[in-house]
Formats: structure tokens, C-alpha cells, sequence
């Protein structure tokens, strides 16, 4: 039975206040320009620098790839009649040799590719190139496309930079509606190896080409608002901002407490918890994720005067990533954010796919990823019959249970999960560990809040109880990666020794109970729990913590030394509070009607100022 929404936490006997759209502000005076506004602004900064080299100005309009360019350049075009618009693609090799270029790290999986290490200059002809700069320098030109800024060194006079940036989900939705890969026909190709490409190939290199810009760009874009999957048909055109408000704007979030935009996404096994309780469009079957600590895939909404402009999370992660994740965290896993938050709803749904993640070892030298996917299952509700799959029974075969799992892929041979896996009864806020080559799967009934390392798509599907996905197509099943990483030893007595309700109470007094609820000692996440009524004193100690108010309807995290303004935070919500931040409190508001509260917090073993 599913608990009622009236059940669901303390402080909320309707819907909750859950933010889907939380902002961060600009600086002070910084403008949204918006339309033939901004266009005229880049161009008048283009005109100025022409003006002092004595040169024909260059405006060079650089898009990450996704960018709907035909809609951007009508729109440049109506702007800026009397200039010249070219195409910097032109320059690109010719598609059929970027495609034997990229094949090897595609492969001929439908999901798993190996990771490249192109950069964008791969992908051009310098000949074409240089024969492109030198045909812009006599009229007024606007060059646009995924490169544009490759010209920058081989103009003869000055230019100004737009960089036209787009969130990873946005990409993933255009691709949902037909729209292809860069310079690729491949309109009606399967969405999943569409994100194949963008995740191993593209977004790599698009990432590594976009750094380059950060420190000197004259302007940013939210190419997210330039034919949006989802139109509305009150936006605003798409909004630009300065290059100096874009780094302050950066600079400012990774030092005060954030949320990244979340989304929502239904699936086979999707629940009624996430539309219910926090209001999602109810004529959606159901929603199976939120993902809404992943800032490889979320936005960051900058707001201020004008509006607000939608930008990647990760323009923060690569541009202050040792304010953001610390001197330590930064050391370790450079600019990359390592811990994910996202929310799996089977509430009056289905189970999850019985599966298995890769080793360290084999992630590297499969795929090309550096670290892998340790994760755990915080329960944040359940339903009286929640269990959790996790581990093999003691005594089975492998070899039977791997060939009962071949059998059940002919769809009609359902494979007998009770026989080989551990299924644990679930109650709300327990806390199963799930090291990578551990079998695992939440059951239905369940509203899981996933922490977990940030890799994300490296699961390996051993059993989808018989079903296809929302598409029709059966969604696929990885055995022969599963087989090699099994660990088959994690059998139902190891994993109630070290993986099942480990939790351990570290500090008790009249206010604060501080718990470690893992995570094992094979990953390198570190979960602690604070149980307060009134208020709870941290620290970062120099590392970035990510927190979930998983009890209790609102509180607000402030600075002790009045660095930051308040930050009110929702039941439900995740935030991040950069490592810079050092000193904070988490206390009940004047509008919190809760008891008690509990927040979970996430960090890098390791790599706190006092850690040795």
C-alpha cells in the first residue's frame, strides 16, 4: 500500500512547497539583454575594437552543439541587416571523415561508447579555417556555429566573442522531438545512442572547447531559449549577459548555498509520489526521476534585472571548481563534480531493473571513465510493502543464475529474482550502500533519494522483469558486461553486516543527533544524517557538502558571519553549499511548523582542511 500524501513527512498535509525553479542571482546592476537589444550591444563592442585596429569589425557567435544555428542566425540576420553572416561550419572536415574520426568511440553498442579525448580542432581543416578568416576582415561579419572562436587567433585585427550555451537536458528533449547530432542526419535514429554520441564525443569536446572562452568572452547567450523543445508562448526572446557579469555571477554562486534547476523525466516503472507531492503536469502517466543534484545534465537560472538566463551548471563546475569543490576534491577528481542527487519514484509503480554497476577497473578500461558509479538508496517515503534488492542469496550457482538470466531475455521465461537476490523490507529513511558490483534494485512502493557518484549512465541491466520502454522498443539488457562484474561474495550475509542499516551515532545532546549512514568503505562518499529541532551548526571544512532536507517542511541555511543572505530550503529539496563557504547553520524558519527536522549531508571522504 502506498502511504497517503497526508503521511508523507511532517509539516505537509497537502502539497509541498518543492522549488522547480530556484535562481541565482546576478550581481548588482548587471542587465538581461534580450532581442535586437543584445545583438546591437555586441555589435557596438565589435564596432569599438574594429574602430582602434582600423579593421572591418568580426563578431564571432560561438554555439554549443545542440544549438538550434538556423533559428539563431534568423535571428542575428534580422538584428544586424548590414552585416555579413557566415558560417563557420563551412571549415569543418567533411562529415564522413568526423564519422570514421568518432567510430571507435561510439562502437556498436546501443548505450556505451568509450570516452574521447577530441578537441575541437580535430573536427575543422585548418586550411579552410585560415582561408575563412581571411575572407571576413572587409565587411561587417557576424560567424556562427560550434567553432566560431577557433577564428579569434587567425583574425589580423580585434573581435568580440558570444558564447551561445545550453544545458545537457535540453539537448536530450530536442533529441527526443528529431532534432539530430552535430552535422549529422540522423533525425530518427534511437534516442539512446543520440546521447551516446553527445555523452562520449560531443559534450567532451564542446566542454573543453567552451573553457578555453570562459576568462575572455564579451557575452554569454542562453541558447536553451532559442526554439525550446517545450515552447511557451510568453517567453521572452533568448536573454544574453556581459562576460563580466557571467564570471561575478559564477564567482558570487560558489560562495553561498545553490540549487541547480531540477527535471523530471517519466519511465516503465514510474510513480505518483513526485507529481503529487510537489505538483508536476498530472496528465503524465507518472515520473520515474528527478534528477536534481546532477550538474553534468542541470541548469544554473541566473536572475536580475530582465529576467532570468538559463546556463549549464557545469560553466560553474569548470570555471571556480576549487571554490566550489575544494583544493582536495578539485586535486582529486579535477573539474568534475563527483557526487550526484536524484530522486526514483516507483511509488504505485513498478520495480526497478535488477542490475549491477562496473568495477573501478573495468569502467577505466572499458569505457574510459576514471572512477565509477558507487551508489546508495536513501528512502525518503515507502509504502508498507517496499523491499530492496540487494546481494546474492548464499548458496546459489553463478552459473545457473547467470544462465537463468540469458534464458528470461527470450521475454518468456520470467527470471525467478527471489531464487538468487536478497530482497530487504524497506522503511522510510533507511539507508542501503550499494558498491559498484553489487546486485541491487528498488522495489516498487518506494520514493528512493539516490547519493551517489556522478557517473550515471553506466548501468548494466541484468533483468527487466519482461518489459519495453516508453517508447516501445525492449530497453537494454547488458549480461555479458553484468557477468564480469558480479561480485558474487556480497551474499546475504555481507550485505547485512556492511550494507544494510548502518547506522552509527556519532554526537547526541538536547539539540543535534549527528549519524554516519554510510556509505561503505569501498566508496568514497561520506553520508552523515543531523536529526534538530531548532538548529544544526557544519562546516565544509574545505570540501563541498550536498544536502537534502529529508524531514520536516522548511528551513533556511545562513551565515554565522553574515556572508551570504539566508537561503530557505523546502522538504524534498537538494542544495549545494560550496566548499568556500566554510562556517554554516541549517535552522527552523518562522514559517516551519514541523517538530523536527533532518537533513542528509554528502562529502568526499578525504578531503576535508584536516584530513591527512
Amino acid at each position: 500500500m502506498t502511504a497517503p500524501i497526508s503521511d508523507m513527512h511532517e509539516g505537509h498535509t497537502t502539497r509541498g512547497r518543492y522549488d522547480t525553479q530556484p535562481t541565482v542571482a546576478l550581481p548588482p546592476g548587471e542587465r538581461i539583454l534580450r532581442g535586437a537589444d543584445a545583438w546591437a550591444a555586441a555589435a557596438e563592442l565589435a564596432e569599438a575594437r574594429a574602430r582602434v585596429t582600423g579593421t572591418a569589425p568580426v563578431l564571432l557567435v560561438d554555439t554549443y552543439p545542440g544549438v538550434d544555428v538556423p533559428a539563431l542566425a534568423a535571428q542575428v540576420e534580422a538584428a544586424l541587416p548590414a552585416w555579413t553572416l557566415t558560417d563557420v561550419e563551412t571549415a569543418a572536415r567533411p562529415v564522413a571523415e568526423v564519422e570514421r574520426l568518432i567510430a571507435p568511440n561510439l562502437t556498436d553498442d546501443r548505450v556505451f561508447g568509450v570516452m574521447s579525448h577530441f578537441t575541437l580542432d580535430d573536427f575543422y581543416d585548418a586550411e579552410r579555417l585560415d582561408a575563412l578568416a581571411a575572407a571576413v576582415t572587409g565587411t561587417p561579419t557576424v560567424v556562427v556555429g560550434w567553432g566560431a572562436a577557433l577564428l579569434e587567433d587567425r583574425l589580423a585585427g580585434a573581435s568580440a566573442t558570444v558564447l551561445v550555451d545550453m544545458a545537457r537536458w535540453e539537448i536530450q528533449l530536442r533529441q527526443r522531438q528529431g532534432a539530430t547530432n552535430w552535422r549529422a542526419d540522423n533525425p530518427g535514429e534511437d534516442n539512446l545512442r543520440k546521447y551516446k554520441r553527445g555523452f562520449f564525443v560531443e559534450w567532451r569536446v564542446a566542454d573543453r572547447h567552451k573553457r578555453t572562452l570562459f576568462d575572455t568572452l564579451d557575452f554569454v547567450l542562453d541558447g536553451n531559449a532559442i526554439a525550446p523543445a517545450e515552447p511557451h508562448p510568453d517567453s521572452p526572446d533568448a536573454g544574453m549577459i556581459t562576460g563580466t557579469a557571467f564570471r561575478q555571477a559564477l564567482t558570487d554562486a560558489a560562495h553561498r548555498p545553490f540549487r541547480v534547476v531540477p527535471f523530471f523525466d517519466p519511465g516503465v516503472w514510474g510513480g505518483q509520489w513526485m507529481k503529487n507531492l510537489i505538483g508536476l503536469d498530472p496528465s503524465k502517466d507518472n515520473y520515474a526521476w528527478c534528477f536534481d543534484c546532477v550538474p553534468e545534465e542541470n541548469s544554473l537560472l541566473l536572475e536580475g534585472d530582465g529576467g532570468v538566463i538559463e546556463l549549464p551548471a557545469l560553466d560553474l563546475v569548470f570555471s571556480r571548481p576549487v571554490d566550489l569543490l575544494g583544493a582536495k576534491a578539485f586535486a582529486r577528481f579535477g573539474a568534475e563534480f563527483p557526487i550526484r542527487f536524484d530522486f526514483l519514484d516507483t511509488m504505485d509503480g513498478g520495480n526497478l531493473s535488477l542490475q549491477v554497476h562496473p568495477l573501478t577497473d573495468y569502467i577505466q578500461n572499458t569505457f574510459g571513465m576514471h572512477y565509477t558509479q558507487d551508489e546508495s538508496y536513501y528512502m525518503l517515503d515507502v509504502g508498507d510493502d517496499a523491499v530492496v534488492y540487494l546481494g546474492t542469496k548464499e548458496g546459489i550457482n553463478p552459473a545457473e543464475m547467470l544462465q537463468d538470466l540469458a534464458t528470461a531475455q527470450d521475454g518468456e521465461h520470467p527470471f525467478p529474482a527471489e531464487k538468487y537476490v536478497n530482497s530487504f523490507p524497506a522503511r522510510k529513511h533507511d539507508h542501503f550502500l550499494i558498491p559498484a558490483g553489487t546486485v541491487h534494485a528498488s522495489g516498487s512502493n518506494s520514493m528512493v533519494l539516490e547519493i551517489s557518484a556522478t557517473p550515471f549512465i553506466f548501468t548494466f541491466k541484468l533483468w527487466d522483469w519482461g518489459r519495453v520502454g516508453l517508447d516501445g522498443i525492449p530497453r537494454p539488457v547488458h549480461l555479458d558486461h553484468g557477468a564480469r562484474n558480479i561480485q558474487w561474495d556480497r551474499d546475504t550475509t555481507w550485505v547485512m553486516e556492511n550494507l544494510v542499516d548502518r547506522v552509527e551515532t556519532l554526537h547526541t545532546d538536547d539539540e543535534v543527533t549527528e549519524e554516519r549512514t554510510g556509505l561503505h568503505e569501498l566508496e568514497f562518499i561520506e553520508v552523515r544524517r543531523h536529526w534538530f529541532a531548532q538548529g544544526a551548526d557544519h562546516d565544509t571544512d574545505g570540501t563541498v557538502n550536498v544536502l537534502n532536507l529529508v524531514e520536516g517542511d522548511e528551513v533556511r541555511v545562513v551565515s554565522p558571519t553574515a556572508a551570504f543572505e539566508p537561503f530557505v530550503i523546502h522538504y524534498a529539496e537538494t542544495f549545494i553549499v560550496p566548499a568556500a563557504v566554510g562556517a554554516y547553520r541549517i535552522e527552523r524558519t518562522e514559517n516551519s511548523r514541523s517538530p523536527r527536522f533532518a537533513t542528509v549531508k554528502a562529502s568526499v571522504r578525504g578531503t576535508r582542511t584536516g584530513d591527512n
